[in-house]
């Protein structure tokens, strides 16, 4: 049995930091835990710009002062977004990739994309300079299943999509779905996906059985057990397609706890420790660096992180609160600590 794992420099590829005072109490607990992380463009205004992309790298390292971290910007595509802005804040090495919310699918989407038509030239661009696209793949049309908006995505526009532009680099981001997992296996290998702690962790019954469960909301949300298990599955492989992302997003308790609550899961205080033990009880520590610190690297063409970081055996204590905000694991014990 490993009781000590020492691994490359993680990185997070899918985190919500928010802004003002949320950014400053939450961008801390991702600094601590990884080198670099994909840093989400819902904000209120959404980041748009090259501009407005460096303003916003420019907070969150005054939110992270001393800390060896580095904020990898995304910008928000909407209906309006022009390629040559998008093409020149990626040449400027402001947008490390570009992120297509359907219009309404989850919190800070309302400017989203309301037909992928509209941006048909925006991902063209992309594909000719190999800028990624990062993707919330659900429909949201109300007459589909809440619990089905993610397979109807696939059916309706990811495949298509992956058909039309075979260069485009795609990220299929927080999948929750057995579906999701083999178009990712089956598709060519500039597709890949991200997996969340809480996917691996929980299926819908945590947010249902006992009462309603605000805390354990998060969109996409959690699915039946059988999808649970082969997200889980797809995460411990060691294919290249799957890598770590958190999905990291913070809401203060009194938004969660409310008559219409916020989605999101704030995991990134004990975001490997949550990780790694799934590798563990899958008994596939061997394969947790990968997906921790090389896959997602190699598909964004990054170089791979310096240092090491060591998790081993021991209880970890998550506390009810993080301020605010009420962690993933609250009140739980976890059977590894970062040291």
């Amino acid at each position: 049995m490993t009781d000590r794992l020492t691994i490359r420099r993680p990185d997070d590829w899918h985190v919500h930091l928010r802004d003002g005072a949320m950014l400053a109490h939450v961008a801390k607990y991702t600094a601590a835990q990884f080198a670099r992380a994909i840093i989400m463009p819902n904000l209120s205004p959404p980041v748009t710009t090259a501009e407005e992309g460096a303003a916003y790298r420019d907070r969150i390292r005054a939110a992270t002062p001393g800390m060896d971290f580095t904020p990898l910007i995304v910008a928000y595509l909407t209906d309006a977004s022009d390629p040559d802005q998008m093409a020149r804040g990626h040449g400027e090495g402001v947008f490390t990739a570009a992120k297509l919310y359907p219009a309404h699918a989850t919190t800070g989407s309302a400017h989203g994309v309301t037909d992928i038509a509209k941006i048909m030239p925006v991902l063209e661009r992309m594909a000719e300079i190999g800028m990624p696209l990062l993707i919330h793949g659900e429909v949201t049309d109300h007459d589909v299943d809440i619990f089905d908006r993610e397979a109807v995505f696939i059916e309706r526009t990811l495949k298509g999509l992956v058909r039309d532009l075979p260069t485009l680099k795609i990220v299929f981001e927080h999948i929750t779905t057995s579906e999701a997992v083999d178009f990712v296996m089956s598709a060519p290998a500039n597709v890949a996906a991200t997996i969340t702690p809480q996917h691996l962790h929980i299926n819908r019954n945590a947010m249902l059985v006992g009462g309603i469960r605000p805390h354990a909301y998060c969109l996409p949300v959690a699915k039946r057990e059988q999808h649970r298990l082969a997200v889980r599955a797809a995460a411990v492989s060691g294919s290249p397609k799957f890598f770590l992302g958190t999905d990291s997003a913070p809401h203060a308790v009194h938004t969660k706890e409310a008559a219409c609550g916020c989605a999101g899961i704030f995991n990134a205080p004990y975001a490997l420790e949550s990780y790694v033990a799934v590798f563990d009880e899958e008994d596939a520590l061997d394969r947790f660096e990968g997906f921790a610190s090389e896959h997602g690297p190699n598909f964004y063409g990054l170089p791979l992180n310096g240092g090491t970081i060591t998790l081993e055996r021991g209880e970890t204590v998550v506390p009810e609160r993080c301020g605010e905000v009420v962690p993933f694991h609250a009140g739980e014990t976890l059977g590894w600590r970062l040291v």
